[in-house]
Protein backbone atom coordinates (compact mmCIF):
# COMPACT_ATOMS: atom_id res chain seq x y z
CA UNK A 1 0.00 0.00 0.00
CA UNK A 2 0.97 3.44 -1.14
CA UNK A 3 0.25 6.55 0.56
CA UNK A 4 1.58 9.99 1.06
CA UNK A 5 3.49 12.15 4.02
CA UNK A 6 4.83 15.02 4.99
CA UNK A 7 7.96 13.78 6.04
CA UNK A 8 10.93 15.06 8.88
CA UNK A 9 14.39 13.10 8.54
CA UNK A 10 16.27 12.77 11.77
CA UNK A 11 19.39 11.09 12.37
CA UNK A 12 17.79 8.34 14.74
CA UNK A 13 15.50 4.80 14.28
CA UNK A 14 12.02 4.75 15.53
CA UNK A 15 10.34 2.04 15.73
CA UNK A 16 7.14 0.73 15.24
CA UNK A 17 5.46 1.16 19.38
CA UNK A 18 8.19 3.39 20.44
CA UNK A 19 7.29 6.70 21.96
CA UNK A 20 8.85 9.62 21.16
CA UNK A 21 9.31 12.86 22.10
CA UNK A 22 9.73 15.97 19.76
CA UNK A 23 10.81 19.63 20.68
CA UNK A 24 9.84 21.35 17.47
CA UNK A 25 11.25 24.57 16.60
CA UNK A 26 12.31 24.77 12.92
CA UNK A 27 9.28 26.67 11.09
CA UNK A 28 9.00 24.46 8.43
CA UNK A 29 8.55 21.19 10.86
CA UNK A 30 6.11 23.73 13.16
CA UNK A 31 3.82 23.85 10.07
CA UNK A 32 4.41 20.48 9.13
CA UNK A 33 3.62 19.35 12.98
CA UNK A 34 0.50 22.33 13.22
CA UNK A 35 -0.86 20.38 10.09
CA UNK A 36 -0.36 16.84 11.46
CA UNK A 37 -2.36 18.16 14.27
CA UNK A 38 -4.95 20.40 12.52
CA UNK A 39 -5.75 17.66 10.03
CA UNK A 40 -5.56 14.57 12.05
CA UNK A 41 -2.73 13.23 9.99
CA UNK A 42 0.23 11.02 10.45
CA UNK A 43 4.01 12.15 9.33
CA UNK A 44 6.97 10.23 8.17
CA UNK A 45 10.35 10.00 10.07
CA UNK A 46 12.87 8.61 7.24
CA UNK A 47 16.42 7.44 8.77
CA UNK A 48 19.09 10.27 7.51
CA UNK A 49 22.37 7.98 7.79
CA UNK A 50 25.49 9.23 7.03
CA UNK A 51 23.88 12.16 5.08
CA UNK A 52 21.34 10.42 3.00
CA UNK A 53 18.41 8.96 2.92
CA UNK A 54 18.75 4.97 2.75
CA UNK A 55 15.03 4.34 2.10
CA UNK A 56 13.29 3.03 5.15
CA UNK A 57 11.68 4.88 7.88
CA UNK A 58 8.67 4.88 10.76
CA UNK A 59 5.13 6.32 10.14
CA UNK A 60 4.48 8.68 13.53
CA UNK A 61 1.20 9.66 14.81
CA UNK A 62 1.21 13.04 16.83
CA UNK A 63 -0.37 11.76 20.01
CA UNK A 64 0.10 14.48 22.80
CA UNK A 65 0.71 18.18 21.87
CA UNK A 66 2.82 18.47 25.82
CA UNK A 67 2.98 22.39 25.56
CA UNK A 68 3.36 25.38 22.82
CA UNK A 69 5.30 28.16 23.06
CA UNK A 70 4.67 31.79 22.66
CA UNK A 71 7.10 32.17 19.76
CA UNK A 72 5.23 29.33 18.33
CA UNK A 73 8.06 25.87 19.66
CA UNK A 74 6.12 23.05 20.93
CA UNK A 75 7.13 19.95 22.54
CA UNK A 76 4.84 17.21 21.33
CA UNK A 77 4.83 12.94 22.15
CA UNK A 78 4.37 11.04 19.00
CA UNK A 79 4.22 6.98 18.69
CA UNK A 80 5.53 4.63 16.03
CA UNK A 81 2.99 3.09 13.71
CA UNK A 82 4.63 1.16 11.07
CA UNK A 83 7.32 0.69 8.99
CA UNK A 84 7.39 2.18 5.24
CA UNK A 85 10.31 2.01 2.58
CA UNK A 86 10.62 5.40 0.54
CA UNK A 87 9.43 5.67 -2.72
CA UNK A 88 10.43 9.48 -3.33
CA UNK A 89 11.48 12.43 -1.70
CA UNK A 90 10.98 15.83 -2.72
CA UNK A 91 11.91 18.84 -0.78
CA UNK A 92 10.03 21.18 0.12
CA UNK A 93 6.74 20.34 -0.54
CA UNK A 94 5.04 22.20 -2.88
CA UNK A 95 3.42 25.21 -1.29
CA UNK A 96 5.23 24.00 1.88
CA UNK A 97 8.19 24.93 4.13
CA UNK A 98 8.75 20.83 4.74
CA UNK A 99 9.54 17.26 2.95
CA UNK A 100 7.31 15.01 1.55
CA UNK A 101 6.93 11.88 -0.50
CA UNK A 102 5.28 8.77 -1.24
CA UNK A 103 5.74 5.75 0.81
CA UNK A 104 4.99 2.42 0.31
CA UNK A 105 3.67 0.74 3.94
CA UNK A 106 5.63 -2.60 4.87
CA UNK A 107 3.04 -5.17 6.06
CA UNK A 108 4.10 -6.13 9.11
CA UNK A 109 5.19 -9.56 9.89
CA UNK A 110 4.56 -12.12 12.61
CA UNK A 111 5.35 -10.12 15.73
CA UNK A 112 6.68 -13.20 17.54
CA UNK A 113 9.22 -15.99 17.54
CA UNK A 114 10.41 -19.01 19.38
CA UNK A 115 13.96 -17.39 19.44
CA UNK A 116 12.27 -14.62 22.45
CA UNK A 117 13.39 -17.26 25.23
CA UNK A 118 17.29 -16.91 23.35
CA UNK A 119 17.29 -13.57 23.31
CA UNK A 120 15.74 -12.47 26.54
CA UNK A 121 18.51 -14.04 27.92
CA UNK A 122 21.30 -12.62 26.34
CA UNK A 123 19.75 -8.86 27.23
CA UNK A 124 19.72 -10.06 30.80
CA UNK A 125 23.49 -11.55 30.88
CA UNK A 126 24.30 -7.99 29.78
CA UNK A 127 22.32 -6.12 32.03
CA UNK A 128 23.55 -8.35 34.95
CA UNK A 129 27.05 -7.09 33.65
CA UNK A 130 26.17 -4.02 33.19
CA UNK A 131 24.57 -3.89 36.94
CA UNK A 132 21.19 -2.41 35.38
CA UNK A 133 17.92 -3.11 36.10
CA UNK A 134 15.83 -5.45 34.37
CA UNK A 135 12.45 -3.55 32.74
CA UNK A 136 11.04 -5.29 29.86
CA UNK A 137 8.77 -8.41 28.87
CA UNK A 138 9.78 -10.73 26.18
CA UNK A 139 6.12 -11.79 26.18
CA UNK A 140 5.07 -8.94 24.35
CA UNK A 141 4.76 -8.94 20.67
CA UNK A 142 7.51 -7.44 18.57
CA UNK A 143 10.00 -7.70 21.66
CA UNK A 144 13.15 -6.78 19.33
CA UNK A 145 11.70 -3.13 19.10
CA UNK A 146 11.54 -2.87 22.56
CA UNK A 147 15.48 -3.78 23.53
CA UNK A 148 16.86 -2.74 20.27
CA UNK A 149 17.82 0.95 21.63
CA UNK A 150 19.03 -0.73 24.64
CA UNK A 151 21.81 -3.09 23.55
CA UNK A 152 24.58 -1.47 22.46
CA UNK A 153 23.61 -1.04 18.42
CA UNK A 154 25.01 1.54 16.34
CA UNK A 155 22.75 3.58 14.46
CA UNK A 156 23.36 1.86 11.07
CA UNK A 157 22.47 -1.43 12.96
CA UNK A 158 19.51 -0.28 14.38
CA UNK A 159 18.65 0.72 10.73
CA UNK A 160 19.15 -2.82 9.57
CA UNK A 161 17.19 -4.03 11.94
CA UNK A 162 14.06 -1.34 10.84
CA UNK A 163 14.71 -2.77 7.60
CA UNK A 164 13.70 -6.75 8.78
CA UNK A 165 9.87 -7.75 8.01
CA UNK A 166 9.86 -10.39 10.76
CA UNK A 167 10.31 -11.04 14.61
CA UNK A 168 12.21 -14.10 13.87
CA UNK A 169 14.39 -12.03 11.98
CA UNK A 170 15.15 -9.20 14.00
CA UNK A 171 15.54 -11.80 17.16
CA UNK A 172 17.94 -13.54 15.28
CA UNK A 173 20.01 -10.57 14.43
CA UNK A 174 20.21 -9.30 17.83
CA UNK A 175 21.24 -12.76 19.32
CA UNK A 176 24.08 -12.29 16.95
CA UNK A 177 24.84 -8.99 18.23
CA UNK A 178 24.50 -9.86 22.21
CA UNK A 179 27.19 -13.13 21.04
CA UNK A 180 29.71 -10.80 19.82
CA UNK A 181 29.46 -7.54 22.62
CA UNK A 182 28.42 -10.39 25.76
CA UNK A 183 32.52 -11.10 25.11
CA UNK A 184 33.75 -7.75 25.14
CA UNK A 185 31.47 -6.44 28.02
CA UNK A 186 32.23 -9.20 30.60
CA UNK A 187 36.16 -8.45 29.49
CA UNK A 188 35.72 -4.48 30.58
CA UNK A 189 33.93 -5.52 33.55
CA UNK A 190 37.31 -7.87 34.66
CA UNK A 191 39.55 -4.64 33.52
CA UNK A 192 37.30 -2.21 35.77
CA UNK A 193 37.68 -5.31 38.53
CA UNK A 194 41.46 -4.79 38.22
CA UNK A 195 41.45 -1.54 38.11
CA UNK A 196 39.51 -1.03 41.41
CA UNK A 197 42.52 -4.18 43.30
CA UNK A 198 45.29 -1.51 41.91
CA UNK A 199 47.41 -0.61 45.02
CA UNK A 200 45.27 -3.29 47.14
CA UNK A 201 46.64 -6.59 49.40
CA UNK A 202 45.74 -9.55 47.09
CA UNK A 203 44.77 -12.74 48.40
CA UNK A 204 45.88 -15.21 46.03
CA UNK A 205 45.92 -19.03 46.52
CA UNK A 206 48.35 -21.53 45.87
CA UNK A 207 48.71 -23.15 42.71
CA UNK A 208 49.13 -26.92 42.85
CA UNK A 209 51.58 -28.10 40.26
Amino acid sequence: MEKTLPLFPLNLIVYPGEDLNLHIFEPRYRQLINECIEEERTFGIPAFINNKLPGYGTEMHVTTLHKRYEDGRMDVKSKGLGVFKLVNFENPVAGKLYAGGDVELVEPGDGFSAHVDALAERVGRLYTLLQIETDYDPLVENFSYRVAHKVGLSVEQEYELLTLESEAERQLFLIQHLNNVLPVVSDMERTKQRIRMNGHFKNLDPLNF
